[in-house]
């Protein structure tokens, strides 16, 4: 069975066609390589994947649905992973047209190119971003997400509702996947592990932002895979006990739809993150004590136990054993 992924040159997206290609599926990846952070690391990720004969690469925008069409057509995917976004809470302030461009039309086209070539299951990024200004913790796919605090989180929540609409238009099962802080190898050069590990190393100072008051649900890219696979092969059903005077949003009693949390369910302090990894470099942090930025949040956990109900997910990855994975990587990578 050939699967699409979207969003091969990126972090989750690599990993995942990586999982897949080890496991023997045919995977098409569909990837636009733009310049959001430096494109050397996406090609090196990609360069791995062309090393397996199971591997389609195809160099496109996601906006671009003639491009879509052709991918369809020849490769006649029966299963999509949408993992191809632009992403980012900060840069969505600066640069809301990419966000437009990419997270809606893009995720529009997606839909219609599932709907018409009658794909069995479409998986689809989405983000604890959703909950915005929810402060109930942990977060349950039961809150309300009306309250979003960036532009980005308002895609996102966006490709959930038209997720919903093509899942009881035209019986699209649809599954959406609301990541937590994923972390590891390889990962995106604008996210906080991968910047202080670099400040650190060059002995400059790392932003902290909100004094240090603040806590996420870090979650290691390998948990985080494996629980996109497990989604993968549990296609969605209407719920017979959803309760419409009640509507639970994780669900519905209309459409073959289905929203998860994937994280780790243990938040941890941003400043015990930064002492791991200044036990892993043997160096100490200089921090740059900063106030919160906008369309950030204070704190994020995440409640997973839908997720292990429905596919077995346990997420088994603490931070002593991530951090070092990724040090070490790092290392590597840019020979440090």
């Amino acid at each position: 069975m050939t699967v699409l992924v979207t969003g091969t040159a990126g972090f989750i997206g690599f990993h995942t066609a990586r999982r897949l290609l080890a496991a023997g599926r045919q995977v098409v990846g569909y990837d636009v390589v733009n310049a959001y952070y430096d494109p050397a690391i996406k090609e090196a990720r990609l360069a791995i994947l062309r090393q397996s004969p199971n591997f389609v690469e195809v160099r496109a925008d996601l906006a671009d649905k003639d491009a879509l069409d052709k991918v369809f057509a020849e490769h006649k995917p029966r299963k999509v992973i949408n993992l191809a976004a632009q992403a980012g809470v900060r840069y969505s302030v600066e640069n809301p047209s990419a966000y437009i461009n990419s997270n809606l039309v893009g995720f529009a086209n997606i839909l219609e190119c599932c709907r018409d070539n009658q794909v069995e299951h479409l998986v689809y990024a989405s983000t604890s971003s959703v909950y915005g200004a929810n402060s109930t913790q942990p977060f349950s796919e039961t809150h309300g997400t009306a309250h979003p605090m960036s532009l980005y989180a308002a895609t996102k929540k966006a490709n959930e509702v038209m997720a919903h609409s093509y899942a009881h238009l035209f019986g699209l099962p649809c599954t959406g996947l609301r990541f937590f802080t994923v972390y590891g190898p390889w990962g995106r050069p604008d996210m906080a592990l991968f910047k202080f590990t670099k400040g650190i190393l060059a002995g400059k100072p790392i932003d902290i932002y909100n004094h240090g008051e603040m806590a996420r649900d870090f979650t290691y890219v390998d948990d985080i895979v494996e629980g996109i696979l497990r989604v993968l092969e549990v296609v969605p059903t209407i719920d017979a006990n959803w309760d419409s005077a009640n509507p639970s949003p994780g669900s519905s009693g209309i459409a073959p739809y289905r929203l998860y949390n994937i994280g780790r369910g243990q938040p941890v302090l941003l400043l015990d993150f930064v002492k791991v990894l200044e036990k892993t470099l043997g160096k100490t942090a200089s921090l740059n004590m900063m106030d919160m930025q906008p369309g950030d949040v204070a704190s994020t956990r995440a409640e997973i136990s839908a997720l292990q109900r429905d596919t077995g997910y346990a997420p088994s990855t603490s931070i002593e054993t991530g951090v070092p994975n990724f040090v070490a990587w790092y290392r590597d990578y840019f020979s440090v």
